[in-house]
């Protein structure tokens, strides 16, 4: 058996530069990724297949065809055709969050099973399956801090990324959130490029998501009274939101009081990677 981490995408800035005709946005994004996130494991099996456990599994009990399936029957189609595997995900991250879950999955079962049917293709020779699979997958398959632009799939990696190691909470308020429908409720207005810091960005999705679904703003509310947050946005399309902290002791502490104020919401302490 082996096991290989989906760890939890996040946008530290996104701005949305326009819509294509072909109803696609551009988008400038920065894409971080914590240490912690969904965990898939393989065994052998004569054909493939997938079990879902964890907390979160239910959520995505009713796809028949979710995204790690997908993958493993690309990679399988191109370069390891008639193998199997049986996987199992333990799905650890809240579905439809803005962290990249579904993404983060199947970029973890390329990575797995590339391994585990010794084909030695790398990131590199992955590269072109994730792209076929979503726009948030390549960058999902590297999980080290990237520039995104296009469609978020066109990726150049950040040395010395300035947040690499940061503590940081996660925040969801248990609220699916639609990435269409949050993407349908900007305003469409271009406020400009990503900044050279990642603290003087934004998140050009927050208030659209929030239109969305009001409880996000008490999210980011709640974030950024807590213990000296560094900085306090909303990931992706939401609703989960984040806060960095120069520490672990404020991180904590944080998450202790969100903990006793909002007990039904979901939390991880976690570090960026």
């Amino acid at each position: 058996m082996m096991e290989e981490t989906a760890r939890a995408k996040l946008n530290l800035a996104l701005h949305v530069r326009g819509r294509e005709p072909d109803g696609y946005h551009r988008i400038e994004t920065i894409f971080a990724f914590c240490t912690d996130g969904d965990l898939l494991r393989v065994a052998a099996g004569e054909d493939l297949g997938l079990e879902l456990v964890g907390p979160f599994a239910a959520g995505l009990a009713a796809e028949h065809d979710n995204l790690v399936l997908r993958a493993a029957r690309a990679l399988a189609e191109r370069h390891a055709p008639g193998r199997g595997a049986r996987l199992t995900l333990d799905k650890r991250l809240p579905v439809a969050s803005g962290i990249g879950g579904g993404s983060a999955d199947a970029a973890a079962a390329l990575r797995l099973l590339d391994r585990w049917w010794g084909l030695d293709l790398g990131e590199a020779g992955l590269l072109d399956i994730a792209r076929g699979l979503g726009a948030d997958v390549p960058a999902c398959l590297l999980s080290r801090p990237t520039r995104g632009t296009g469609r978020g799939d066109v990726l150049e990696e950040i040395e010395d990324a300035p947040f690499r190691g940061l503590p940081a909470l996660l925040v969801n308020p248990r609220v699916a959130v639609s990435t269409p429908a949050v993407f349908r409720a900007w305003d469409g207005v271009d406020r400009g490029p990503l900044p050279g810091d990642v603290r003087d960005g934004r998140n050009d999705l927050q208030p659209a998501a929030i239109a969305v679904a009001p409880i996000v703003a008490d999210c980011l509310r709640l974030l950024g009274e807590r213990f000296g947050a560094t900085l306090v946005r909303m990931s992706g399309s939401g609703a989960t939101c984040f806060a960095l902290f120069d520490n672990e002791v404020d991180r904590d502490r944080a998450a202790a009081k969100m903990a006793e104020e909002r007990p039904g919401w979901w939390r991880l302490a976690t570090r960026l990677a």
